[in-house]
C-alpha cells in the first residue's frame, strides 16, 4: 500500500506544479493543512498530500457537477458550493485538473466582471478555455448562471 500512497502523493505534487503555472494563481499553505490555490482574493481549491481535493464553485455549478457524477459534495460543508474529489491513483490526475481548471475559470470570469479585474485578467480567454473543457450544455448554463 505504500506504493499506492507514494503514487497518490506524486500525483498531488504533479497537480500542484501544474496549477502553480496557471496565470494569476498563487500557491500557499492552507489553514487546515495541504496546499491552497488562489486567484486574486479567491480560493479556487486546496489539496492534501493523501489525495483529498476540495474545490470552490458557485453552488448551482457544484450541484450540476455532483448530479453529473463529476465530483462529490464537500466532505463537511455538504450544502455549500464546495466539492471534494479524492485522487486515488495517477489515472485521476486529468479529471482533478479539469475540475480545478473549471473552478479557476469560474473565479477568473467573476473577477473579470470588476473594473480592476477586467484589466488584470484580460490575458485569460475564458470562453476559448471553456470550449476546450468540453462542458455539457447543463454545465455551461450553470457556469453562465442562466
Amino acid at each position: 500500500m505504500k506504493a499506492d500512497r507514494d503514487a497518490v502523493a506524486e500525483t498531488v505534487e504533479r497537480l500542484i506544479d501544474d496549477v502553480s503555472e496557471w496565470p494569476h494563481v498563487t500557491v500557499g499553505e492552507h489553514r487546515f493543512g495541504g496546499t491552497e490555490f488562489r486567484v486574486g482574493p479567491r480560493e479556487i481549491g486546496h489539496v492534501h498530500a493523501w489525495g483529498m481535493l476540495d474545490i470552490a464553485f458557485l453552488k448551482r455549478l457544484r450541484d450540476v457537477l455532483v448530479a453529473a457524477g463529476e465530483t462529490g459534495p464537500h466532505h463537511l460543508l455538504t450544502e455549500s458550493g464546495w466539492t471534494t474529489e479524492y485522487i486515488e491513483s495517477p489515472a485521476e490526475f486529468d479529471h482533478a485538473r479539469w475540475l480545478l481548471r473549471l473552478s479557476y475559470l469560474y473565479h477568473v470570469n467573476v473577477l473579470k466582471g470588476t473594473p480592476a479585474g477586467a484589466e488584470e485578467f484580460a490575458d485569460v480567454d475564458v470562453e476559448a478555455e471553456l470550449v476546450d473543457l468540453g462542458l455539457s450544455d447543463e454545465l455551461r448554463a450553470a457556469f453562465d448562471r442562466r
